[in-house]
């Protein structure tokens, strides 16, 4: 999962990308990127770690320009190397970057079909870099020394008709401006806004619409599943649906999970929908123990805190925060290998032994992916003097791998893959755990938006929507990753080039 953003302004826009960047930092921890553009070049800063630590004073301050792009990153299929950091580039034609967020599921092929076909060299083993070598050479065989909006929006068909999965991704054009587009499908998020200067409008797309607030943008709409977003480097906007059969089809994990709860998706308040989720999580808790001897009601900071304040609500018990995080240890889910998960966990999370001690309580988290963190909750919870623990899900079991971008390919890694609920509860230690249904959840997001016509749902029901992928895909997949993983162990087989900068970058 990663967090991508564009500005043309009418100022510099190295500072407002930052800000936005930070805002969009729960979207992937593991590497930054800016690029600028001014006086026919670009201006480049990326590589490992938060924002923070990417960017410098120094290094702000040859970001000049009044276009530019960001993004933020956390690695799929286990990379981790800043030679993938973003925002990509290529010199022809014109000269492109590109920030991605998503995944091709097709990538292998079109990497081929680029190097045998289109004569061009794909450097990494990112998708996004072959994302953006599709776009530069559709616009290429355009063959237009100046291109129009009309070609920059054919290149963007030409990429749905070749690009299979789930794509939200900004490109900036050397002197032209920059384009906003989604794939037909609307897996991943991506939206713009305007504020209003003396100088004129200036435009913004970025992944979640809460970027766009702390830059002081007003949101105008989400874009489109298959639409794309031109702006002109003079602030002129351009508009047009790109796809053949666009549909409207996002994950639905987002609103779970990833989204900030201040964030609107899709005209889906995501703090309405994990209140929504609370509240079904509650019915059921109803339904099937009418009874309950639940004292209080806990989250699992941050993610759950919203559903578990709806939840303690319905139930009519006690709220508490009985747990304190240091907000110094990134989010567990994103950080690779199970031993680091699971070290972090103690180091994230400090339990106020007040709030346990001879009580019953109902630990509630957004979702269980790997399990290795809620044994280690529970545990800590019993050793603060819980009387007993029961442990509640807002999702529904995560039972098989994402392939749309989210860092979880591999079966093998999924605590719920081939397990019972019963299963799963013994293995985590809980007293009592208890999912939310998959309709219900659907429910949750589609009363606040009914208009969204389904949700890609693959992690909690094995369908996958763009219709390629088979067992092989999957093996494939967890092939990868498995070799990925012991490449982070052995730090002679990776590259990893610590500062790219295409003008003038002394670090």
């Amino acid at each position: 999962m990663c967090g991508i953003v564009g500005i043309v302004s009418t100022s510099n826009v190295n500072q407002s990308l930052y800000d936005a960047l930070t805002v969009l930092q729960h979207r992937g921890q593991d590497a930054a990127g800016i690029v600028t553009f001014q006086d026919e070049r670009f201006y480049l800063r990326k590589d490992n770690g938060l924002v923070r630590d990417v960017f410098r004073t120094r290094h702000m301050r040859r970001l000049v320009g009044n276009v530019g792009i960001g993004h933020v990153r956390y690695p799929t299929a286990g990379s981790s190397s800043s030679a993938e950091a973003q925002p990509f580039y290529v010199n022809s034609p014109y000269g492109i970057t590109l920030a991605h967020n998503g995944n091709l599921t097709n990538a292998d092929d079109l990497s081929r079909d680029l190097f045998r076909t289109d004569l061009r060299h794909i450097n990494t083993n990112s998708d996004s870099e072959v994302l953006l070598n599709v776009f530069a050479h559709e616009l290429q065989k355009l063959g237009k020394l100046n291109p129009t909006k009309d070609e920059i929006f054919a290149a963007v068909s030409a990429v749905h008709e070749r690009c299979r999965g789930a794509y939200a991704a900004i490109a900036m054009i050397t002197g032209y401006g920059i384009v906003g587009f989604r794939d037909p499908r609307g897996i991943r998020p991506a939206c713009y806004g305007v504020r209003e200067t003396e100088a004129g409008k200036e435009y913004m797309i970025a992944s979640e619409s809460v970027a766009l607030n702390a830059a002081g943008f007003k949101l105008v709409r989400d874009i489109e599943p298959g639409e794309a977003v031109y702006i002109e480097t003079d602030g002129t906007i351009y508009t047009q649906q790109c796809a053949r059969e666009p549909h409207l089809i996002p994950c639905i994990f987002e609103h779970v999970y990833f989204a900030r709860p201040d964030s609107i998706l899709d005209k889906v308040s995501v703090y309405k929908a994990r209140l929504r989720m609370g509240e079904t999580l509650a019915d059921k808790i109803l339904r099937e123990r009418p009874d309950h001897d639940i004292d209080v009601v806990m989250p699992i900071p941050d993610t759950s805190r919203t559903s578990a304040m709806q939840m303690a609500h319905r139930l009519g018990v006690k709220f508490r925060e009985g747990f304190i995080k240091n907000r110094y240890i990134g989010r567990t889910f994103i950080m690779p290998g199970q031993k680091m998960r699971k070290k972090s966990v103690r180091q994230k999370l400090n339990p106020i032994d007040l709030e346990f001690k001879g009580k019953n309580v109902m630990l509630v988290d957004d979702s269980i992916v790997r399990g290795t963190t809620c044994e280690e909750i529970v545990q800590m919870a019993r050793d603060a003097g819980a009387r007993k623990v029961y442990f509640a899900s807002a999702a529904p079991p995560v039972r098989y791998p994402n392939v749309y971008g989210i860092d979880m390919p591999a079966a093998s890694e999924l605590i719920a893959h081939d397990r019972t609920v019963e299963e799963i509860q013994k293995l985590i230690g809980a007293d009592w755990l208890v999912y939310q249904d998959l309709e219900d959840l659907i429910t949750c997001v589609n009363d606040v938006n009914p208009e969204i016509e389904a949700w890609e749902c693959s992690v909690f029901d094995g369908n996958y929507i763009t219709g390629d992928i088979d067992a092989a895909y999957l093996a494939n997949l967890e092939t990868q990753r498995g070799e990925s993983n012991k490449a982070k162990k052995n730090p002679e087989m990776s590259s990893d080039n610590a500062i790219i900068d295409l003008h003038n970058d002394e670090d």
